[in-house]
C-alpha cells in the first residue's frame, strides 16, 4: 500500500506542476512561432510604441528601485539604531502600507490633488489664486510616488531583521572598540544589510512591473499595458506572447537576484547567531534630532497609508446616499468566495506537495516545489496570456469542445490563474513550518508505528496549524486585492471589489469606488497586523 502511495505520488506531483507552469509553458512555445501578421505588428509596435514601453518600464524601474531603497533602509535604521519618542509605535505603522493596493493609492491621491479636487478649488477660494497650482499626478512621477510608499516596506521589513538579528553583535563590538556611529552605519550595518535590501528591492520591482492597475489609470506606456493592447484591440496573440515573454525574463531575472540575495542574508544569519552573548544599544537621540527621526518615520505612514485613507474617506462620506449597497453586497460575496476557494486549493495542494517533499526528498519532489514556487513572480498580465493561448488553440483545432467556455465563461479560468500566481505564497508558509519540526520526530513516529497518513494528521498536523492558517489568510488577501488576471478572465457580470474599484475609478466615480477600495484596504490589514505581532513575539 505504501509503495502504491508512492508511486501515485510520483505521477500526480509532476502532473500538477504542468498544470501550473502550463501558462509559462505556453507563452514560450508562442513566443517562438512566426508568422507574417505578427511580425507586421511587432515591427510597427518597434518603431512606435515599443521603445517607449521599454524606456518606461526601465525609467520606472530604476526610480522605484532607488526609492524603495531610500526610504525602506533609512526607516529600518532609524528604528534600530535610535532611541527617540514613538520609535515603538514606528516599528509597526511603517508596515501599514503594505495593507494599500498601489492603484488604491493611486485613485485616492489623483482625486485630491486634480485641478478639480478639494485641495486646488480651497486654495482658489480662500486666496483667489487661478490656475494649477500642483503638477498632474497621473504621469511617470506620479507612478514612482505611488510605488515607493507603497512598495518601501519591502525593504524594511528585510532590512529591519539583518539590522536587529544579524548586526547587532557586530554593531556593539564596534561600539565598545570606539568606533563612532557613522562609521558603524557605514562599515558594519551597511554591508550586512545590502543584501536584504537587494532583496526587498526585488520583490518591490517585480510588483511593479506586473502592475496594471497603476498603469493603466496614469496612462503610462509599460509592457504590461503593451500586452493587453496587442491582445485586447490589436487582436493578435503572437504579438502578445512576445511581449510577455520580454516581461517575464525580467521578473526572472529579479527573482534569481532576489533568491540569490536572500541566500547570502541566510548566510550571514547563520553567521550571526553563532555570535551571540550581548545585542547593540540604541542610540537615545536628545534635541531637535529626536524629532527629525520620529518625522523621517512617520512621513512615509502617512504617505503610504493615513492619506490615503482619509483622501477616500471624504468622496465615501460624500456619496454615502447614492452608493450602490445591493451591488456592493453582490461584488463582496463574488471576492469572498473567489478568495476563500482559491486559498483552500492552494494550501491543500502545498501541503500535499510539502508533505510528499519531507516523505520523499529527492529530485522530482524538489524540482515540483521549485517550479511552483517560481509562480509568484510571474505578473498577472502573463499568467492571463499564457492561459488564453492554449484554449485559444485547442478551440481553433477543435471548435466543437467546450473548453474556452469553461475557462472564459465560468470561474474556472480565474481559479486557475489564481492556483498559477498563488500556490506558491501557500507552499512558502507550508515549508517554513515544516523546517520548525526536527526530522527526529518522524523518526520517532515511525519507531512508534504511525507512518504515512497517520504521521501527517498525529504528527506534522498540530505542528503545521499556525502555518496553514498564515498559508490560507495570505492567499486569501491576495486574491482579494488581484486585478490584471480577474480583469480578463472572470465570467460575465462576476465582478469583484478589485474590479469595480478599477472600473469605477477609471469612469471618475470615487464616489462610489471608495466603499470597496477601503473594504481591500481593511482586508489587506489582517496579515499586515499578524506580521507585526510575530516582529514583537522575536524581540
Amino acid at each position: 500500500m505504501v509503495r502504491t502511495g508512492f508511486r501515485w505520488t510520483s505521477l500526480l506531483l509532476p502532473l500538477c506542476a504542468l498544470v501550473l507552469v502550463l501558462p509559462v509553458l505556453a507563452l514560450a512555445l508562442t513566443s517562438l512561432q512566426w508568422d507574417a501578421q505578427a511580425a507586421d505588428v511587432l515591427r510597427q509596435m518597434a518603431q512606435t510604441v515599443l521603445p517607449e514601453y521599454a524606456a518606461t518600464s526601465l525609467w520606472l524601474s530604476v526610480a522605484v528601485a532607488i526609492g524603495v531603497a531610500v526610504v525602506g533602509m533609512g526607516t529600518a535604521c532609524v528604528v534600530t539604531q535610535f532611541e527617540f519618542p514613538g520609535r515603538r509605535v514606528a516599528e509597526w505603522a511603517l508596515l501599514l502600507p503594505l495593507a494599500m493596493p498601489a492603484y488604491v493609492v493611486a485613485y485616492a491621491y489623483t482625486d485630491f490633488l486634480q485641478f478639480s479636487g478639494p485641495l486646488q478649488t480651497l486654495l482658489r477660494e480662500t486666496f483667489g489664486l487661478r490656475g494649477r497650482m500642483f503638477p498632474e499626478v497621473r504621469n511617470l512621477g506620479g507612478a514612482v510616488w505611488v510605488f515607493t510608499f507603497t512598495l518601501y516596506p519591502y525593504v524594511y521589513l528585510l532590512a529591519r531583521t539583518a539590522l536587529t538579528e544579524h548586526a547587532s553583535q557586530l554593531m556593539e563590538a564596534a561600539r565598545l572598540l570606539g568606533a563612532p556611529l557613522s562609521r558603524r552605519l557605514r562599515e558594519v550595518a551597511l554591508p550586512l544589510a545590502r543584501p536584504a535590501v537587494a532583496a526587498g528591492v526585488a520583490l518591490a520591482l517585480m510588483e511593479t512591473l506586473a502592475d496594471f492597475g497603476v498603469a493603466s489609470y496614469f496612462g503610462i506606456q509599460t509592457f504590461t499595458a503593451g500586452i493587453y493592447k496587442a491582445w485586447l484591440v490589436m487582436d493578435n496573440r503572437l504579438a502578445a506572447a512576445q511581449l510577455a515573454t520580454l516581461l517575464l525574463a525580467s521578473v526572472g531575472v529579479l527573482l534569481w537576484l532576489e533568491r540569490h540575495s536572500q541566500r547570502r542574508l541566510r548566510f550571514a544569519s547563520g553567521r550571526g547567531q553563532r555570535s551571540g552573548g550581548f545585542e547593540a544599544r540604541p542610540v537615545h537621540l536628545q534635541g531637535a534630532a529626536r524629532w527629525v527621526a520620529w518625522g523621517a518615520c512617520s512621513v512615509p505612514v502617512l504617505t503610504g497609508f493615513v492619506l490615503p485613507v482619509l483622501f477616500m474617506l471624504r468622496p465615501l462620506m460624500e456619496g454615502w446616499e447614492t452608493l450602490p449597497i445591493g451591488a456592493y453586497g453582490q461584488w463582496a460575496l463574488n471576492s469572498l468566495l473567489l478568495a476563500l476557494v482559491s486559498a483552500m486549493l492552494a494550501t491543500a495542494l502545498a501541503f500535499w506537495l510539502a508533505f510528499a517533499q519531507r516523505r520523499q526528498p529527492g529530485m522530482v519532489t524538489r524540482g515540483v516545489a521549485q517550479l511552483v514556487g517560481l509562480g509568484y513572480a510571474v505578473p498577472g498580465a502573463v499568467v492571463v496570456v499564457g492561459l488564453l493561448l492554449p484554449v485559444g488553440g485547442i478551440q481553433r483545432v477543435a471548435p466543437q469542445a467546450s473548453v474556452g467556455y469553461w475557462v472564459t465563461a465560468t470561474v474556472l479560468g480565474v481559479l486557475w490563474a489564481y492556483m498559477v500566481r498563488f500556490t506558491a505564497v501557500a507552499l512558502q508558509s507550508v515549508q517554513s513550518g515544516y523546517a520548525r519540526i526536527s526530522p527526529a520526530l518522524d523518526d520517532s513516529a515511525r519507531m512508534l508505528g504511525s507512518s504515512g497518513v497517520g504521521l501527517l494528521r498525529q504528527v506534522h498536523w498540530p505542528l503545521l496549524r499556525g502555518s496553514t492558517a498564515a498559508a490560507i489568510l495570505l492567499v486569501f488577501v491576495d486574491v482579494m486585492k488581484e486585478l490584471p488576471a480577474t480583469l480578463v478572465l472572470r465570467p460575465f457580470n462576476w465582478d469583484t471589489l478589485a474590479v469595480v474599484t478599477y472600473q469605477l475609478a477609471r469612469d471618475e466615480r470615487l464616489g462610489e469606488a471608495a466603499l470597496p477600495a477601503l473594504t481591500l484596504v481593511a482586508v489587506g490589514l489582517i496579515p499586515v497586523i499578524m506580521l507585526s505581532r510575530t516582529l514583537q513575539r522575536r524581540r
